[in-house]
């Protein structure tokens, strides 16, 4: 019976550990980089103010941690939104540049989706509930492909500052990527 007793405990044990490792944060997830959504052009205050609400709501969902734009991030997203209609049928377009600690443009995120209305400033709850779901699976994507990417040393090359190269005469300087 008391090796029946220590079995159950191991299996316990290991089921315990097994399931707090699904808990956690895994490479796999978006979780632990920060994004600062600096600004989205092209649409009303109200229908910004609505997106941004509809836009946290989607990163939260999908574990990206989004703060504003004055905090430190590793990324800063810039968003634009047009629609347009064509064959009677109006699209909402989003564009988000996705940009990284040195300004440097990392991603570019863009897509449409057939509109309720035929302006940005009537779109309602539900169409900028599917514009932020669908923008925040993009951007958490990227982020995912991003974090299981960069180690040590990826993250060292990534913040190191860009080199010119030295020339002479009057030619100017040629930035090194």
């Amino acid at each position: 019976m008391d090796g029946m007793t220590r079995a159950g405990r191991l299996a316990a044990l290991v089921l315990t550990v097994a399931l707090g490792a699904c808990q956690g944060p895994l490479g796999g997830s978006p979780e632990g980089v920060p994004v600062a959504l600096e600004s989205i052009d092209g649409a009303p205050a109200p229908i910004r103010t609505a997106l941004v609400d509809e836009l946290t709501s989607a990163a939260t969902d999908r574990k990206v941690d989004l703060v504003g734009a004055s905090a430190q991030a590793r990324y800063r997203v810039r968003g634009y939104l047009s629609t347009s209609t064509e064959d009677g049928e109006t699209k909402v377009a989003y564009v988000w540049d996705v940009f990284d600690a040195q300004k440097r443009r990392a991603k570019r995120l863009a897509g449409s989706s057939p509109a309720p209305a035929s302006s940005i400033s009537a779109l309602d709850k539900a169409a900028l509930a599917k514009l932020a779901q669908a923008s925040m699976d993009e951007i958490a994507e990227f982020l995912t492909a991003s974090k299981s990417e960069s180690g040590p040393d990826a993250q060292a090359t990534s913040e190191a500052p860009i080199q010119t190269a030295e020339v002479s005469g009057d030619e100017p300087p040629v930035a090194m990527q």
